[in-house]
């Protein structure tokens, strides 16, 4: 059934060929991938269009970031000769960028561009009313939906603890801290991880005291040895990074603000609290057993080719499929559903190449096993390739030699990278091609970089691989003196 015809079927029950729960990144790509290979699709989202990652996640963050860079590049031209002077920060003004950089971005996400798309986009909350049927709710009354696939593609939210008095303090996540345009005197934020750490360094460059505190290490998920780069440089920065703090309540001092106390007894007070303490899929609202869908503690129960294993109309995408939460992941499952749900193509969802940034000053990028997986999984068996950036002449020329790249080789072939460095976001790829591909260490090592770039970083480390095979093996330079003797 073509979209046009479900538009003018008025308020009957629509059947489509998919149904696609979420505006998000993996609903919108599976709504325009799917109604471009001729697909019939409805898309179902209650809230804004482009989900989390263009309001509240990816999108406003970066530019927050790069706000906070702006000013912090004011106040670091000493070491190249520029008087350093302090900025002069006006953060409404700041929050009006985020609100421009949203904007400029929303028409590509927009409910007009997809209808424009031929896909039937409905305004409201979609749950299950059967295994087979949706029923969404919006200001327009009910809709009925039965489509021969469902995708669910509802993403997810930011979680807070459980410490007690949180409930009882106002404080932000994710969802609200964009909007704020009273700029934080002092913040507290509440988890090391990612989203803290990348709103700690982005706050602190725009004028505010900042505390991170953490129950763990900040940046646990990392190389540790990558990450104690980037650790050290934000607090040089100013930033208190308190670790191993597990925090037992939260009140409101009469003061004002907010204070959050830890279990050992310490005690920190700020004008504002960031709760950044992770996150939880979107499901709950979807009456999964009514339509024979199980869940699991982080989303959608379902198999290697994201397919819910107690309904076999249904498929989960993003963070719903309780995977890596990240927009590119998203977008990837929204390809792999398309190609099972529309052509029956076997897919499966392997992890082992997708990479991953953390966007703080140095950065941090992942793809496959760090060292510590790596030797867990195969022991002495890999070889671990180094290279600083203190040794590439792009780095020493814009002084940014902090960093590091580590690449982690088995038989030849690289199955992880970790960069911690300038750029390092952009340099993760070629590894995720490499690992990806099954290339062998030497096709990278091959490879001709322009000079001077930072790209030379992961030539180099891959050069390392034959440092001790060649330079340093005595039978190589017994047959070069062979070679010579013979002319």
């Amino acid at each position: 059934m073509a979209a046009k015809d479900m538009n003018a079927m008025s308020f009957e029950t629509l059947e489509p060929d998919l149904a696609v729960i979420g505006g998000g990144a993996g609903g919108l790509s599976g709504a325009a991938g799917a109604v471009q290979l001729g697909a019939s699709v409805v898309l179902i989202e209650g809230g804004k269009m482009g989900g989390d990652c263009l309001n509240y996640g990816c999108v406003p963050s970066k530019a927050l970031l790069a706000a906070g860079k702006a000013a912090h590049a004011m106040e670091a031209g000493a070491p190249f000769g520029v008087t350093p002077v302090a900025p002069q920060v006006d953060f409404g003004k700041v929050k009006d960028h985020v609100e421009a950089v949203i904007a400029g971005i929303a028409p590509h996400d927009s409910v007009e561009r997809f209808e424009s798309l031929g896909v039937t986009v409905l305004q409201g909350w979609g749950k299950f009313a059967s295994p087979d049927e949706l029923v969404v709710t919006g200001e327009d009354g009910e809709r009925r939906v039965k489509p021969r696939r469902i995708v669910i593609a509802t993403g997810s939210r930011a979680w807070a603890p459980p410490i007690p008095g949180l409930d009882e303090v106002s404080y932000h996540t994710n969802e609200t801290i964009f909007g704020l345009r009273e700029k934080p005197s002092r913040l507290l934020i509440l988890g090391g991880g990612p989203i803290g750490m990348e709103m700690a360094q982005a706050h602190r460059r725009l004028g505010c005291e900042v505390t991170v505190l953490e129950g763990a290490k900040a940046l646990g998920r990392d190389d540790p040895e990558i990450a104690a780069i980037a650790l050290e440089r934000l607090r040089a920065e100013g930033i208190e990074i308190v670790e191993s703090a597990s925090v037992a309540k939260a009140e409101a001092p009469a003061g004002g603000g907010v204070a959050l106390e830890t279990k050992d007894g310490r005690r920190f007070e700020g004008s504002h609290l960031l709760v950044a303490a992770g996150r939880r899929a979107n499901i709950d609202g979807l009456d999964l057993p009514s339509g024979n869908v199980e869940k699991t503690p982080g989303g959608i129960k379902a198999d290697a080719g994201l397919r819910s294993v107690s309904n076999r109309k249904v498929y989960a995408a993003g963070d719903a499929a309780g995977a890596l939460q990240f927009t590119h992941v998203a977008g990837w499952h929204a390809g792999l559903v398309i190609r099972n749900a529309l052509f029956r193509m076997p897919v499966k969802a392997k992890q082992d190449a997708i990479p991953w940034a953390t966007y703080t000053d140095p950065e941090i990028a992942q793809v496959g096993l760090t060292e510590a997986e790596a030797r867990t999984a195969h022991g002495d068996k890999i070889e671990v390739l180094r290279f600083k950036f203190e040794e590439n002449d792009r780095a020493r020329a814009e002084l940014a030699t902090d960093g590091l790249i580590k690449v982690i080789v088995l038989k030849g072939r690289p199955i992880g990278a970790s960069i911690v460095g300038r750029h390092a976001g952009e340099l993760i790829s070629l590894w995720a091609l490499a690992i990806s591909a099954r290339l062998k260490i030497g096709q990278v090592a091959g490879c001709v970089a322009p000079y001077p770039t930072y790209s030379e970083v992961s030539k180099r480390a891959a050069g390392q691989y034959y440092v001790p095979r060649l330079f340093e093996s005595g039978v190589v330079k017994r047959a070069v003196k062979l070679l010579a003797k013979l002319g």
